[in-house]
């Protein structure tokens, strides 16, 4: 025990297998002392205490324990009397006490910090590489791992600070309009077949050798609106995906897009692009592999469409984070229709003509298995229909 001028210093030490414990450790002021009811004192010259009818039981009561961090050794208890009080986990075990929580979440977090330890080793290998998008995919799965990490600050600072495009990009149209697009990486994957037209949809690998941003959801109306000074859409609605809108229309709003915003490479994507960006990694008929029971969950189609488009982003995403890639509406491809080829192939951009253009995804007026990732279907380029509309993507073409 020692005594300072903000009160008394108290500590209990027990011997535990040759080792001396820190067991609790309390400071009382003075004035809490001598008014106190529940605490017998006397004062000696020396200016110490001698305290008495100190319920060591009552003190570490386990409902009104506290628990602190599982990497601390102790828990605090808050009392009437006393201006703190630090109570050692040893003697909480000798009292037959547990702090709440402690003893559920102290292995879990040793779990989580050596796996983030490995993960930050991996991290580490990708910032050495320079490998951008590998950096990106493990930071975000140490962030979910753990996101309290004291070193998470850093390692996002080295990892945002890295030469490469962003994960996400929001373009400005003016007016508090704005496209939020979803940065696509390279990959390969096996495109088609297609059940509405098979003959011409022969599966066969596809690889996609560059970077592209798709907007992560149909182009609305009021994007449509600010940039095209009308609306032509069947459905009103400032949210819901424009409609009625044609293949040239839709020239027409990327080339008007480009010189409200000069430098920004947007389009329309292409059929594979299309395709790669539905799948998303996946290699079912829809967004994550799911048979068509769980398309509700993704889509408006004529299940669940009630005859008439819906405001975006309303239903789940897919595994890359875009909206409506299945129902709603239609969307065009910048594609000419025609037959896909039999062998591997880079950066497909369809014939170099034809009499229709490509468009994906099904709408709302379109059975389940319309909507598939595979399905195919095409239109006039000059024609416009109330289930119809479009995607932009952003970034150029090889």
């Amino acid at each position: 025990m020692r005594c300072g001028r903000d009160g008394i210093h108290l500590i209990l030490t027990g011997m535990q297998e040759w080792m001396i414990i820190q067991l609790v450790t309390f400071q009382v002021n003075y004035e809490r002392l001598n008014s106190a009811s529940c605490v017998k004192a006397r004062r000696k010259s020396y200016g110490s205490f001698q305290i008495s009818d100190l319920c060591l039981r009552f003190l570490l009561s386990a409902d009104t324990l506290i628990a602190n961090p599982c990497r601390q050794k102790y828990v605090m208890k808050s009392h009437p009397l006393f201006t703190s009080v630090r109570v050692g986990l040893m003697l909480l075990a000798l009292c037959g006490l547990t702090a709440p929580g402690h003893a559920q979440s102290k292995p879990e977090t040793t779990a989580n910090e050596a796996n983030a330890t490995l993960v930050i080793a991996r991290l580490e290998k990708a910032l050495a590489a320079n490998d951008k998008f590998g950096a990106d995919d493990v930071l975000a799965e140490l962030e979910s791992l753990n996101p309290n990490d004291w070193r998470m600050a850093g390692l996002r600072e080295r990892v945002t600070a890295m030469p490469g495009p962003k994960r996400n990009l929001t373009v400005n149209l003016g007016g508090g309009v704005t496209v939020d697009f979803v940065l696509i990486r390279p990959g390969s994957f096996t495109m088609g077949p297609n059940e509405i037209h098979p003959d011409d949809s022969v599966a066969h690998k596809v690889t996609l050798t560059t970077p592209f941003y798709l907007s992560k959801y149909e182009v609305t109306q009021e994007q449509w609106e600010k940039v095209m000074d009308g609306n032509p859409s069947n459905f009103k609605g400032t949210k819901n995906p424009v409609e009625q809108v044609s293949w040239a229309d839709c020239q027409s709003f990327v080339a008007k897009l480009k010189e409200k915003l000069p430098g920004q490479p947007f389009r329309l994507p292409t059929e594979a692009e299309w395709e790669y960006a539905c799948r998303a990694g996946a290699t079912g008929d829809y967004r994550g592999g799911e048979g068509d029971g769980s398309l509700a969950e993704y889509a408006w189609h004529v299940g669940n469409g009630n005859e008439t488009t819906h405001p975006v982003g309303k239903k789940k995403p897919n595994a890359w984070g875009l909206y409506d890639m299945h129902g709603n509406v239609w969307e065009w491809c910048a594609d000419w229709y025609g037959e896909y080829a039999a062998a591997a192939v880079n950066d497909p951009q369809g014939p170099s003509s034809g009499s229709f253009r490509v468009i994906r995804g099904g709408s709302w007026c379109d059975r389940a298995g319309n909507c598939r990732a595979t399905s195919r279907n095409y239109y006039f380029p000059s024609g416009s229909f109330n289930s119809i509309g479009l995607r932009l993507a952003r970034g150029s073409v090889p």
